[in-house]
């Protein structure tokens, strides 16, 4: 009998770890690049920050191929619900500054994240990176900043994400050295 539970045991471990790699293979690995059209431009040939204004669409042109599919997307935490540290519901955005006191970027660069327990941050903008199911979907949000509130339009929300800190955000655009939040691109000690 106890040789009949360890081979049990050893099965629904072997199962498990199957499944857990089966899940990871299935996530995409993408960039900011993936959430909008090849034919829009990219922020720094648009002239940072790129703004919707500029866009033909108006940056609501939305990828449709990752409809439903588990991602993985770095970039930066901007937080919407929150209570002390606690976040409950952020935006996630492609660079520093963007949505507070920098023009909003385009829809299609903005994720509207819902992470499956809250999340400790430690500073807006924090990096961290995010997976879970991606929905192209617009909504709007209210974001208090310090100069009164701001309604974001994201263009894809992550629901029940997974978040973890990270240290880069591998296509983060690098400010300006003239950008009055040039200091957010240093590194902190």
């Amino acid at each position: 009998m106890s040789n009949l539970l360890k081979s049990i045991v050893a099965l629904a471990a072997a199962l498990f770890a199957s499944a857990a790699t089966s899940a990871s293979a299935e996530t995409s690995h993408i960039f900011w690049k993936d959430l909008r059209p090849a034919t829009q431009a990219v922020a720094e040939d648009a002239g940072l920050p790129m703004i919707a204004a500029k866009l033909p669409d108006h940056g609501e042109t939305l990828s449709l191929d990752l409809r439903d599919k588990t991602i993985e997307l770095a970039g930066y935490a901007l937080p919407v619900d929150r209570d002390g540290d606690l976040v409950y519901q952020f935006l996630l955005v492609p660079w520093t500054g963007a949505c507070s006191q920098m023009p909003t970027p385009p829809p299609n660069q903005i994720v509207l994240v819902t992470p499956a327990r809250p999340y400790k941050i430690s500073q807006a903008y924090q990096p961290v990176a995010v997976t879970g199911a991606l929905r192209p979907d617009m909504e709007k949000s209210q974001l208090f900043i310090l100069d009164g509130v701001s309604v974001i339009q994201s263009g894809y929300s992550v629901r029940k994400a997974e978040v973890v800190g990270v240290d880069t955000v591998p296509d983060t655009i690098t400010l300006p050295v003239n950008s009055p939040w040039s200091f957010l691109n240093k590194k902190k000690n």
